[in-house]
This record gives structure tokens, C-alpha cells and sequence, in this order.
């Protein structure tokens, strides 16, 4: 069943089913998103989960950004754990109810405790890579998968490289829209053993800007062995970010 706007409304909600497990804060986030046919990414879904779709088109994304303030519910932040980046490649999917949310195929990270508590509690294909980044007119964001977690690369190359800056008037995507579809996406599945999980995060609605982007790469994605774009990104976009919570898996 395709979800319903009154469904992809209600998930910016917290619909009560699960324990507040953790707070975070997602900041400088970059999206880059490509069209994709929906059935060259259903295959790649567990059973089910269904690709969402927006004007008949399925959608991948990679988005780096930073991770920050990071603390289990009741618990400071620590310095040793609770800052450090992130980036993820995903696509937009929904559950045999209707129940929108995002499908990650790997999410990137320099911090190894993090990778670790991502994989065993949130049962999501964390994978630990050498990432740095820097922050002055624009964004330096540089990340290098370590190899144990490497799909099929191009060569030896898994340096990916960044750089871009948000520009313009901030904006809240309208329900209906494109940016709405793509942004507005509370829930997250995960595998466990075979069992499909379900989790939420609460936040407010991103304000994005345009995203004036000098480098990107596709290399993420091909590492996931995904279906490898061939051209610039059909949307992008920039957001300085949002404070959030995330609850238990359910």
C-alpha cells in the first residue's frame, strides 16, 4: 500500500511505540539525490519493503554531514564519543502498511564505538572509514572506507571528496513536493536476523537552502554495489541542521 499524505505527516510524530533512546544533532548535512528506476533498486530491499516513489521514480541519495552532541537519553555529551561525521547512502522505501521511511545500504563513520553500537543495537550496516572535514567559506568533507567493509571498488580508489556550501534564502519543503518526499522521512528499517525492525527519529522539518556543490563523488555508491549514476545529481540540497531525538527499534 502506497503511503498516504495523512501517513507521511503523521510520522513526524512520535507515535509512542518505543522508549526515547538517544539524542543527537545533525549539522551541515549535504543531500544529493539521483532519479533511479524503481526496479533496479527493489531487488536489493528484504522482504517486506517496498521502494517509494515520487512521480514514478525511485530515488538515491548520499549525504554526508556531521554528527554532533551524540548521548544516550539521560547521559552528557562526551567528547570522546559524542562528535564525529557521518555519511550514508540510502533510498526511500515503505512497509507493506504504508509506513514511509529510508533504507540505508551503508552509513560511513570515523568514530569505531559508534560503528559498533550502530551495527549491534540499531542492527544498521555501519561501516568504519578515515573521514575528515572542515568548515570555512565551504564544507572539505573527505572520507575513505576501510577495506574489511569495501563493496566492489573502482581499483583501489575509495577516497570520495566533497565540497559544497549552502546558498540563498532558507525554505521549508511544502507537503506534495519533491523536497518533501525526499526530506520529510521520520522512520528508519533495519534488518535483524532476518526480521524487519522499524525505528523513528523526531525532529523539526529541515530548513534547506540550495546547495552550491564544487565536488561530489559517486564512489559510495559503487562501493555498495549499487547502480552507479552517470550523471550530476537530478536534486541538491543543504541544510544546517536539526536537533534530534531517536528511539529504540521496534
Amino acid at each position: 500500500m502506497e503511503p498516504t499524505m495523512e501517513q507521511r505527516l503523521a510520522a513526524r510524530q512520535p507515535d509512542g511505540r518505543t522508549a526515547l533512546a538517544m539524542h543527537q544533532e545533525w549539522r551541515n548535512l549535504l543531500f544529493l539525490h539521483w532519479r533511479v528506476e524503481p526496479e533496479l533498486l527493489q531487488p536489493t530491499l528484504p522482504a517486506g519493503l517496498h521502494i517509494d516513489t515520487h512521480d514514478g521514480s525511485a530515488w538515491l541519495a548520499i549525504v554526508p554531514f556531521f554528527m554532533a552532541n551524540v548521548r544516550p537519553r539521560g547521559f552528557p555529551a562526551l567528547p570522546f564519543f559524542s562528535n564525529f561525521l557521518e555519511l550514508n547512502v540510502r533510498t526511500y522505501v515503505h512497509d507493506d502498511k504504508g509506513v514511509p521511511g529510508v533504507w540505508f545500504y551503508s552509513l560511513d563513520c570515523n568514530r569505531a564505538l559508534a560503528v559498533k553500537i550502530g551495527r549491534d543495537k540499531f542492527k544498521l550496516p555501519y561501516c568504519h572509514a578515515r573521514m575528515k572535514a572542515a568548515v570555512t567559506d565551504d564544507i572539505q568533507y573527505t572520507c575513505r572506507r576501510d577495506e574489511k567493509y569495501g563493496g566492489t571498488p573502482p581499483g583501489d580508489f575509495r577516497l570520495s571528496v566533497y565540497r559544497y556550501r549552502g546558498t540563498g534564502e532558507k525554505r521549508i519543503a511544502e507537503p506534495g513536493s519533491l523536497e518533501f518526499f525526499l526530506l520529510e522521512r521520520y522512520y528508519l528499517f533495519a534488518g535483524n536476523n532476518g526480521t524487519l525492525c522499524r525505528g523513528q527519529v523526531a525532529h523539526e522539518p529541515y530548513a534547506v537552502k540550495d546547495a552550491a556543490v564544487e565536488t561530489f563523488d559517486t564512489i559510495p555508491i559503487c562501493l555498495d554495489d549499487l547502480p552507479l549514476p552517470s550523471t550530476p545529481p537530478d536534486h541538491q540540497c543543504y541544510s544546517d541542521g536539526v536537533k534530534v531525538d531517536v528511539y529504540a527499534l521496534q
